[in-house]
């Protein structure tokens, strides 16, 4: 019994130490995550351009009808994410931390240069300039931040969030575990901010136009603070003992 409790409070400490992987900051990132899907769709030629699946179909459907420079406009923001992930992979190389000793802070850094940059891009120029910006900063975030309180999760699109909380919802009520039941809504929290952002993004955006994408620099803003805040903290921490 004394061994459970220690292996529970043991667990419990590694956890609040990981704020990478906090139900706080996921929320924040859900949150960006559906306000730029909303902005792009509404704001940005009617794409979604967290998640590459619509650009993999369309692609393929162009291409089918011989609309071959249309495919491959499809094609530029799967590569924009492709890039992302081998940023994201670069920035937590082990060889990476003399230059780079934060790299979750530098991701979140990087995403909130370039949205707010995005802010500047009128509605006169190419759709494909911003869909391609928004893919790369998509991608950079959900290769930096895979896990909610050690659960694999998405802060870009709600899928798979979907069935993992519904997965663990049936087993907390056909088993009885508090676990499943706590990461049930762990996800579904989650996808309740992904929603709120995608409503905030079309209310927004419809109102505000191109420079609604610079709250979401407001809230990565929020995000680089909460890690800060952490940093800090483990220092203290580090230093008394």
């Amino acid at each position: 019994m004394t061994k459970m409790l220690t292996l529970k409070s043991e667990r419990k400490t590694r956890l609040c130490n990981f704020t990478s992987e906090s139900v706080e900051l996921g929320i924040l990132l859900a949150i960006v995550g559906g306000f730029l899907d909303a902005y792009t769709f509404i704001g940005r030629g009617g794409v979604f351009a967290n998640a590459q699946t619509g650009n993999v179909v369309l692609m393929g459907i162009e291409a089918a009808t011989g609309e071959w420079g249309q495919a491959v406009l499809h094609a530029v923001p799967i590569l924009a994410f492709i890039i992302g992930v081998v940023v994201a992979e670069i920035i937590k190389k082990p060889s990476m931390c003399l230059f780079i000793p934060d790299p979750e802070r530098t991701v979140l850094i990087l995403e909130t240069v370039v949205l707010f940059i995005v802010g500047f891009i009128p509605y006169t120029s190419p759709s494909i300039v911003v869909t391609v910006a928004v893919s790369f900063v998509s991608s950079v975030q959900i290769s930096s931040f895979r896990k909610l309180v050690g659960s694999t999760y998405s802060t870009t699109m709600v899928t798979g969030n979907l069935r993992s909380a519904t997965q663990d919802a049936y087993i907390a009520f056909t088993k009885k575990d508090n676990e499943s039941a706590l990461r049930a809504i762990r996800y579904t929290t989650i996808n309740l901010s992904f929603l709120a952002g995608a409503v905030m993004g079309g209310e927004l955006t419809s109102f505000i136009g191109v420079k609604a994408v610079w709250v979401t620099v407001v809230v990565l803003i929020c995000s680089v603070v909460l890690l800060s805040i952490d940093g800090s903290k483990k220092h203290v921490n580090h230093s008394t003992l």
